[in-house]
This record gives structure tokens, C-alpha cells and sequence, in this order.
């Protein structure tokens, strides 16, 4: 018998204590389905890979400080400024540090593409379906992500210490005071003190850095093991079942494919980061109380939010010796319950359909028309509220009023929803008829033909099987009106 060398003898010494060989042969070779819409998943890791690796970086030179100094540095125009340290040593990362400014920038980069990834991945997975049952959970994972984006962003945009953070930063105070009883509590609280504060920024480097990242890379790792756990869903086929998945192996065929797209990704955010300029902050200047910048907008995935605050009417009403801001109460209750429905859509769903069974073939969208069009109706909501969060600069670029402006997106937010679900879903009914149609008769082919007795029909030629098996396989149910037999 042969003596085992070394390196397989350590093999077996590890594969004795971890089961590392038991584990490689179970998963390594772990199928994933092979269709393009499955990428937005791995854009969102890559990016937050791409966030991490360049966070690290602009650590390194970041001072969280709110004591002022006197600024000397390569930016000539703000020498002899007094600032913040936050934003002196932003200036030094854009201007003095070696590369410092490509890092800064492919760090937004990266999180306005990691949030915007994150939206659509959830939007693919809401119109497909793969948030039911196994895989409620997980939807709440990815929803918790995506809420810990939103805040995340929120915190690294405000850590420069710019005009612009600064008048975003007194917007989120605003919006606490407006909170009954304890508004002046919580903001006391949140930045030390009054308005600005000294504190504001080490805060919220601390969550930024540390406490949300990590709450956020667990819930990665949470996410890919329930992933592992339930199996890719995939889209019907011909040999797609419920107890299958139909793909390339893990190992090295998906490996392979999953690094050279993590590099792409990698070189597109890069590319962009290069050559576009985002968040200029030596343009804003420092935060000064008494100051605002002109046409301050935050990044789009906060645009809703603060398009809630701009075109709700500046009502106010006063209870038991209180007064209510309703102009920005309004808006932080809608604000959440716009995400939190999000969140509950899959058991919402489940309660009204009755649907109990486990779902890994995933639907197309035309044949849930109520559910299609009710997320579209979200969508529809979320764009117009982004467009009122930016109307001063959609008055000036138009050259409209911006009470137009405004009350047309009021309008739009009661209106344009109800619009959009009732198309969706007749364009949903009609493309189910259509799909009807070519399973009974076939597809057209132009070709006209004279029959015997003097009629002329067009010849239709049948589909292939595959084809028919995809337009077919789906379970006809009454969505959310009738419920479908328990299982």
C-alpha cells in the first residue's frame, strides 16, 4: 500500500476534525440556475464586497471630529477656512492622499449601486414569486438588508461634514421634532445636545464603520445559507420540476463565471468612480447652521423620503397644548409604511390566497396580474415621490412654476398608482390570452391558404413542446380572490 504524502495527510486530519470533504462533496457541486436575472443577486454582494474592501481604505485617513481647524491643504480655494476635522480630512482623502479621491469616489459609487441592486433584486424576486413559502424568511433577510442600506447610506453621506450633509442632517432633525412627546427627547439624544452638536459625526462613524456593517454581513451570510438551504427557484422548462434545479455545478463551472463577474463588476464601478464625479464636497463648502446649499438633493434612494416632506401641505394643528407639524409628521409615518409593506407582502399574500404549499418554480409576472400590478403601483408611487423630492430643479430645468411642480405630483400620488394597477393588469390579462392563443392555435406565419371550398385562412404553425411546456406550466389559482386547495 502506498504511504499518503504529506499534504493528503493533513487533508485527512482536517476532513477528521471539520468534515471539510463531507461538506466540499454535499455543496461544491451545489447546482444554480443559469438565467441573467440570478446576476442582481451577485451585484448586490460585489458591491458590498466593493464597499468593504474601499471602507477599509478611507479609514485609514477619516478623522470623525467636529472640532474645528484652520484647513491647509491642496484644495487652494478653502485654505485658511475654519471646519470641522470630518471635513478637513475628507479634503485631504479627495486632494492629498495618493489615489484617495478614486477611492472616494468608487465608495459612493459602490453604495448607490449596492442599494439600487438590492431594490431590483427584491423586485425580481416579488414579481417572480420566490418569496413564498420556504423562503419567507429570507425575504425578511434581504427586506432588513435593504432597510439597513437605506440608513447606511444615510450615515456615510452625512460623515464629511459638507453643507450638504449638514442641511440633510437638518432635515432628519426636523423630522424628530416632529415626533409628539419625545421629538426634542430623541434629538437631544441622537446629536448630544442642540442642533448640530460635537457628536453627530463620531456617531454616526461608529454605526457606519462598525455596528451596521457587521449587523449586515451576518445577515449576508444568513441569506447565502438559507439560499443553500431552500435551493435556487427557477423559471418552468421543459425537465424543471418542483423537486429539481436544472443549471451548471458550483464547482468549478458557477466559481468560474461568479470571479469573472465579480471582477467585471469590480471594473465597472471603478471605471465610473474614475471618470464621474459624485458627492464634490469641496464645492458645498462647510456646514455652517445658518447656511443651506442651493438645489440640495440626497442620494435617490433617500429622494422619496424627502419628496414626502415637499409636497405634503405645511399643516399644523395643536392637541392638548402640543402642536403637530403634520407637513412632516405626515410624511415619517408614511415613510416607513411604504418599506414595511414590502416586508409583509409575502404573508399578506399567503393570508388572502391561501396559499400553504412550497413554491421552487417561480412565476411569470403575467400570470399574477393582481400581484404585478400592485407592485408596479409601488413603483410607480416610489418614482413619482422621487420626482417631488427634486421638483425645485425639475421647475428650473422645465422652466415650470414649482407650484406646478408640486401640486401635479400631489395629484400624482393618489392618481398615478390607481392608473398604473389598472393597466398592469389588463396588460397581464391581455398577454395571458395571447399566450392562450399561440397554445391553441399556434404562431402565425403569414403564409394564406385557399381551402376547397373558396375560403382563405392563414396557416399557423404549432408550437415546439418546449415552448407550449413554458406558456403551460403554471397552477391556474384565483390570486387574491379565491383560495387555492390546501396541500
Amino acid at each position: 500500500m502506498e504511504t499518503p504524502g504529506k499534504g493528503e495527510r493533513v487533508a485527512d486530519w482536517l476532513d477528521g476534525r471539520l468534515g471539510i470533504h463531507s461538506l466540499g462533496r454535499k455543496y461544491l457541486r451545489k447546482v444554480f440556475p443559469d438565467h441573467w436575472s440570478f446576476l442582481l443577486g451577485e451585484i448586490c454582494l460585489y458591491s458590498f464586497v466593493v464597499l468593504i474592501l474601499s471602507g477599509v481604505y478611507l479609514t485609514l485617513f477619516f478623522h470623525p471630529s467636529m472640532n474645528e481647524v484652520t484647513y491647509h491643504g491642496g484644495y487652494v480655494p478653502l485654505n485658511g477656512v475654519r471646519m470641522s476635522e470630518a471635513y478637513a480630512s475628507t479634503l485631504d482623502i479627495s486632494f492629498d492622499v495618493r489615489g484617495g479621491l478614486l477611492i472616494r469616489q468608487l465608495h459612493h459609487w459602490a453604495a448607490l449601486v449596492f442599494v439600487a441592486a438590492m431594490l431590483t433584486h427584491m423586485m425580481r424576486h416579488f414579481f417572480t414569486g420566490s418569496f413564498r413559502r420556504p423562503r419567507e424568511i429570507n425575504w425578511l433577510f434581504g427586506w432588513t438588508l435593504l432597510l439597513l442600506g437605506l440608513f447606511e447610506g444615510l450615515f456615510g453621506y452625512s460623515l464629511p461634514d459638507d453643507l450638504l450633509s449638514g442641511t440633510g442632517l437638518r432635515f432628519v432633525n426636523g423630522a424628530l421634532l416632529s415626533m409628539p412627546v419625545v421629538g426634542t427627547y430623541l434629538s437631544m439624544f441622537l446629536f448630544g445636545g442642540e442642533f448640530p452638536g460635537h457628536d453627530i459625526v463620531a456617531r454616526f462613524y461608529s454605526l457606519h464603520i462598525l455596528l451596521i456593517p457587521g449587523v449586515m454581513a451576518a445577515l449576508v451570510v444568513a441569506h447565502l445559507i438559507m439560499v443553500v438551504h431552500h435551493k435556487h427557484t427557477q423559471f418552468a422548462g421543459p425537465g424543471r420540476t418542483e423537486r429539481n434545479v436544472i443549471g451548471t455545478p458550483f464547482m468549478p463551472v458557477y466559481l468560474a463565471k461568479a470571479g469573472g463577474f465579480f471582477f467585471l463588476v469590480f471594473g465597472a464601478l471603478s471605471l465610473v468612480a474614475a471618470v464621474a464625479t459624485v458627492n464634490p464636497v469641496w464645492v458645498y463648502g462647510p456646514f455652517r447652521p445658518d447656511q443651506v446649499s442651493t438645489g440640495a438633493q440626497p442620494d435617490w434612494y433617500l429622494g422619496f423620503a424627502e419628496g414626502l416632506v415637499r409636497v405634503m401641505p405645511g399643516w399644523e394643528i395643536t392637541l392638548w397644548g402640543h402642536t403637530l407639524v403634520l407637513g412632516v409628521l405626515v410624511p415619517v409615518v408614511v415613510f416607513p409604511l411604504l418599506l414595511v409593506f414590502i416586508g409583509i407582502y409575502p404573508f399578506l399574500e399567503s393570508r388572502v390566497t391561501g396559499g400553504r404549499r412550497e413554491h421552487h418554480l417561480l412565476d411569470r409576472p403575467r400570470n399574477r396580474p393582481v400581484r404585478t400590478a400592485v407592485g408596479a403601483a409601488w413603483i410607480s408611487l416610489y418614482l413619482i415621490l422621487l420626482a417631488g423630492g427634486g421638483n425645485d430643479i425639475v421647475a428650473t430645468r422645465l422652466h415650470l412654476s414649482i407650484n406646478t411642480v408640486t401640486w401635479t405630483v400631489r395629484v400624482a400620488v393618489f392618481l398615478l398608482p390607481a392608473v398604473v394597477f389598472v393597466v398592469t393588469r389588463r396588460i397581464c390579462l391581455g398577454l395571458q390570452l395571447r399566450d392562450r392563443e399561440l397554445v391553441l392555435h399556434g404562431r402565425e406565419t403569414g403564409v394564406i391558404k385557399r381551402l376547397p371550398h373558396g375560403e382563405y385562412v392563414e396557416v399557423h404553425q404549432p408550437l415546439a413542446q418546449a415552448e407550449l411546456h413554458t406558456l403551460t406550466a403554471h397552477r391556474r389559482q384565483g390570486e387574491l380572490v379565491e383560495r387555492e386547495p390546501q396541500s
